[in-house]
């Protein structure tokens, strides 16, 4: 997108919540990250995101071990589930916060399977204990929606924000 940027890390507990929505629960992490570090550089804007894998009201986040990541991927085999990323753009006291949602069915994957991605892929930092830019055709059978969003980050959508944030054609200060 031709915009210079550096990455700090938010230091903040993500918000989780079973049966809860996934787009709210994105959105007040996305927008916790960015103010945590807009606090330190108020005449920036600051880019906070926060992405979820939800199965229906089950909501997926980073697994902590790969037994988890293993019951996770198992779960979503041979089924259609939703990935929601929310980002925040804040500096000083103005803020915006959208998310973006897409739809990802998962072939249906034997134990086999699922034990070679978790060798070939590290996962444990992946919200649903996958990444589809790796060695994401092992595992995904179909995607409907933005491929960046499940990635982590919806660079379509961001591009337009920026473009309005910064009231210029290429998103640019």
């Amino acid at each position: 997108m031709g915009v210079r940027f550096r990455v700090v890390t938010a230091e903040v507990a993500e918000e989780h919540g079973a049966g809860r929505a996934a787009r709210a629960i994105c959105k007040r992490n996305a927008l916790a990250k960015a103010a945590a570090v807009a606090i330190k550089f108020p005449k920036q804007t600051v880019l906070g995101a926060d992405t979820l894998v939800h199965l229906g009201d089950d909501l997926l986040g980073k697994p902590a071990s790969l037994a988890e990541a293993r019951r996770m991927l198992g779960r979503l085999s041979g089924r259609v589930h939703q990935v929601t990323t929310a980002c925040a753009l804040v500096c000083g006291a103005r803020q915006k916060v959208f998310s973006v949602t897409t739809r990802v069915t998962f072939r249906e994957l034997s134990l086999k399977q699922i034990n070679a991605y978790l060798r070939a892929v590290p996962v444990l930092d992946k919200a649903g204990a996958y990444a589809v830019q790796v060695k994401g055709e092992w595992i995904v059978e179909a995607l409907h929606g933005s491929f960046t969003n499940v990635v982590g980050l919806p660079v379509e959508r961001l591009g337009a924000e920026l473009a309005a944030w910064f009231d210029t054609p290429a998103g640019r200060p």
